[in-house]
């Protein structure tokens, strides 16, 4: 019993359910941060992952939560392990400010008291993530709901 629970606790706070206002399907552009070819990849990784249902505690293609999906695009995009909940890899890395997000950055919401969520940066205010309604998709850090919820952004990789 104290195992289901703690696996209970685990995959709520794994991530949010998320109400999705935008969705933005377009290639990530070029910035003076990552090389070329580390954009390419991302636009793969992307691509791949891209309308994957969410899934809650999910971890594959079949259907992935928001931490999970963070914990795997780094591990294949920049060999760098994070853990697998929103709340220990919001304490990675070091806080950076919005104006100053680079490529790989993580961006992270507080949807309500108890909910987190987190994305990936892209590039000119884009993130990648995976949205409760649409699944793994392209948001706009802009779009009024994630504005009104952005907590904080983490640098995780070298600059």
């Amino acid at each position: 019993m104290r195992y289901l629970f703690a696996t209970l606790i685990l995959l709520l706070s794994a991530c949010s359910t998320v109400r999705e206002q935008d969705r933005t399907d377009i290639a990530i552009e070029t910035n003076s941060t990552v090389s070329d070819d580390k954009t390419a990849q991302i636009n793969k990784f992307y691509s791949d992952w891209q309308g994957t249902p969410y899934k809650l505690g999910g971890m594959s293609k079949r259907g992935v939560d928001c931490s999970a999906f963070t914990h795997i695009a780094y591990k294949q995009l920049f060999a760098t392990y994070l853990p697998r909940t929103t709340e220990l890899q919001a304490q990675q890395g070091h806080i950076v400010k919005q104006s100053e997000l680079q490529q790989g950055d993580l961006v992270f919401f507080k949807i309500d008291k108890n909910t987190n969520h987190v994305g990936v940066y892209l590039t000119q205010g884009k993130f990648m993530h995976a949205s409760s309604s649409k699944g793994v998709m392209i948001s706009s850090l802009s779009n009024s709901y994630w504005r009104g919820k952005y907590w904080r952004s983490v640098s995780i990789l070298k600059r």
